[in-house]
């Protein structure tokens, strides 16, 4: 089944190391699924939750679906994602941990059904994303000496 990639959380892979990924169903509204498929959402400042053995994404933000009406919900409302009680265990006991939070990395469509792909990451200082610039940088010039020579 083919993945329709709706919007990426690339400042979290700026801010995060990105330990593990968890894939994971969300509660909409219908509104919500229609403006999805024009592709109107960010995932910019989110973050995900656990409360009461339940997963949350907080702040994400998916436009108004400008056909609508009063069927439209708060943009930024918080939302609930589907996990497995076992997953969301093993969650909470890393989230517990020093330095571990919870990340939408990715919003997409597997069918017709909206997913997100939870990461499971730690901060990075500024000398760490310094590195991760540098390395990038690095590997961007090789691939331009690669395609050079022709090189595979």
């Amino acid at each position: 089944m083919e993945n329709k990639v709706i919007t990426t959380n690339k400042k979290a892979y700026h801010d995060y190391f990105v330990d593990d990924t968890y894939e994971c169903g969300i509660v909409l509204v219908g509104s919500e699924v229609k403006s999805l498929r024009s592709h109107e959402a960010n995932l910019k400042d989110s973050y995900a939750e656990i409360k009461n053995n339940e997963c949350f994404m907080n702040n994400a933000y998916i436009a108004p679906y400008e056909k609508g009406s009063f069927f439209n919900k708060d943009p930024r409302r918080t939302r609930k994602l589907l996990l497995h009680k076992a997953e969301i265990r093993r969650l909470n006991a890393k989230v517990t941990q020093k330095g571990y939070t919870l990340v939408p990395l990715k919003l997409y469509f597997s069918g017709s059904l909206v997913k997100v792909e939870l990461g499971l990451c730690r901060g990075k200082k500024t000398y760490d994303k310094r590195d991760s610039l540098k390395l990038k940088e690095v590997q961007r010039d090789i691939d331009r000496v690669k395609k050079d020579y022709n090189i595979k």
